[in-house]
């Protein structure tokens, strides 16, 4: 029989004696489950822990089944973040998935970032059409004809819309479950105001909310910051974000975004309104979106050798309670306490499970679930009976502990609240570890092949930049600005860019990126 590891287990068909009646077959206990350490080949690594329970592959490349196991997560994170946006006025909608062609190419800037990745519908049947559809990359000019038809005066404005949907990107370099896909779920917010500064105050909030997606429910910490102009949104005024990084392989990724779109796309689908007096003005936009890249992110930064490992806030099962029974011992009693303990947990909120499987051992209950990323095991044996205790076992650093079950549902909320706190912080002291500050050329290259996450000084030139990316192009992929964090360091007079020697103007973060 394979267990979590897909390996061939023995089977103890014999009873405690080694002879008489055959006993159910019990899976046994298989190690850790995973063929490949995270340290020595991080992507075959990452593959094996997407492929226990949280995605499938599918027959087309670049393409995943999201399983229950992940769907969860996104569901948890999706009823916070309609919740807030809910708060600031924005409405869910929903637009098609098809857009005509000569509304996509509309914004040039805009379609000119995202042409290579569109994918086209261009048969019915067997019949080619007319004229090709394109299936939506990002929903701008799918929406803004209509947003031209809606908005007319300033009593119509702010117009604020959110839509949660699928998107497709039509992705032909390394796709990565989560990371990068050919179709992934998202949320994307189409703002419009009367002036500027509604735009950039809902910028920010946005954001905000992004980074408590990241560091409050998925335990990542994150960067807020202003992206480059080559790395801006096409097409938009400026694009903020949040930026996460992984220290096993020195990238930094981007974990959403939120934009200043300006008046161009007002100007280009002529979105216009009628001020208080009469005259006719453009309107400001935004547009903001996180995807399940989030997830990917997720599990990129808390995994370990055993699998997975879920910040107790997201997962799906908080505590999943497992039976240990001994040899002669009541194994009725020790069930019934289970099933009493879930009870108790479930009605104080939090999410439970007994593992009460009769063909599994508990070792291989322990391993499989460990591999799930469940954050806290609670075992129950004879002794446990006897001691009216059960034992804790934290997912993140194994402490075990034994607690009576008078104090448990205290104990275990307490518990996890000390998991996420400390998911944090591990994740937050990883990735401290690995920012470097550089002020030379040399100084950039030696901390990029350390995989570090650099802060370096920079002119914030665009034709620096497309240097410093031509300079260091090679097969791991070139570097570039990640983002220029609101945070500043403080920046001494006569400072000067790392890549140009001109004078620096702001300290910028770079790497390598997903």
């Amino acid at each position: 029989m394979a267990g979590p590891s897909g390996k061939k287990e023995k089977v103890d068909k014999a009873g405690p004696s080694g002879g008489g009646k055959k006993k159910k077959d019990v899976k046994k206990e298989t190690g850790l489950g995973l063929s490949v350490k995270k340290d020595e080949n991080f992507g075959e690594w990452y593959s094996e822990v997407c492929k226990h329970e949280m995605i499938e592959y599918y027959d087309i490349s670049g393409c995943y089944i999201l399983r229950p196991w992940s769907m969860a997560i996104w569901e948890i994170m999706q009823t916070f973040f309609d919740a807030e946006i809910k708060k600031m006025k924005v409405k869910n909608c929903y637009f098609p998935l098809f857009v005509s062609p000569g509304v996509l190419e509309k914004e040039k800037d805009h379609i000119e970032g995202f042409a290579p990745e569109v994918a086209w519908v261009t048969k019915s049947g067997k019949s080619d059409l007319e004229v090709p559809i394109a299936i939506r990359p990002t929903s701008e000019t799918v929406m803004y004809p209509y947003y031209s038809k809606w908005i007319r005066g300033h009593r119509d404005l702010p117009l604020k819309l959110n839509q949660w949907c699928n998107v497709v990107r039509w992705e032909f370099s390394n796709p990565t479950p989560f990371i990068r896909s050919r179709e992934f779920l998202w949320q994307e917010g189409h703002t419009a105001f009367a002036t500027k500064e509604e735009a950039d105050e809902e910028v920010l909030q946005i954001l905000e909310l992004y980074r408590r997606i990241y560091e409050e429910y998925l335990a990542v910490p994150v960067v807020k910051g202003m992206k480059s102009e080559n790395e801006k949104f096409a097409g938009g005024l400026y694009t903020t974000s949040v930026e996460a990084f992984i220290p096993n392989t020195g990238r930094g990724v981007q974990g959403a975004t939120s934009h200043c779109l300006g008046q161009n796309f007002a100007k280009m689908f002529e979105i216009r309104y009628e001020d208080e007096e009469g005259k006719r003005e453009m309107v400001w936009q935004n547009s903001w979106a996180y995807s399940t890249r989030t997830l990917g992110v997720m599990i990129m930064t808390h995994g370990d050798d055993k699998g997975l490992i879920l910040p107790p806030k997201v997962a799906s099962v908080q505590v999943v309670v497992i039976p240990v029974p001994y040899k002669d011992a009541n194994t009725q009693g020790i069930f019934d306490a289970c099933t009493a303990t879930v009870s108790a947990l479930s009605e104080a909120g939090i999410r439970a499970e007994e593992d009460l499987r009769d063909n599994y051992s508990p070792g291989w209950k322990y391993s499989n679930w460990e591999m799930k990323g469940v954050p806290l095991r609670i075992e129950i044996g004879p002794r446990d009976l006897e001691n009216d205790q059960v034992r804790t076992v934290r997912r993140d650093n194994g402490v075990k502990e034994d607690i009576p079950r008078g104090s448990l549902v205290e104990h275990v909320k307490e518990l996890l609240e000390k998991i996420q706190q400390n998911m944090y912080e591990v994740a937050r002291q990883k990735r401290e570890a690995c920012v470097q500050e550089i002020r030379t050329w040399d100084e950039f290259i030696s901390a990029l092949n350390q995989k570090k996450l650099i802060l370096a000084p920079w002119c914030d030139e665009e034709e620096v930049e497309r240097d410093v990316k031509a300079r260091t192009k090679g097969e791991t992929g070139a570097a570039k600005t990640l983002c220029s964090p609101f945070e500043q360091p403080e920046l001494p007079e006569g400072t000067l860019c790392f890549a140009s020697g001109k004078p620096a103007k702001k300290w910028t973060y770079w790497g390598r990126s997903y």
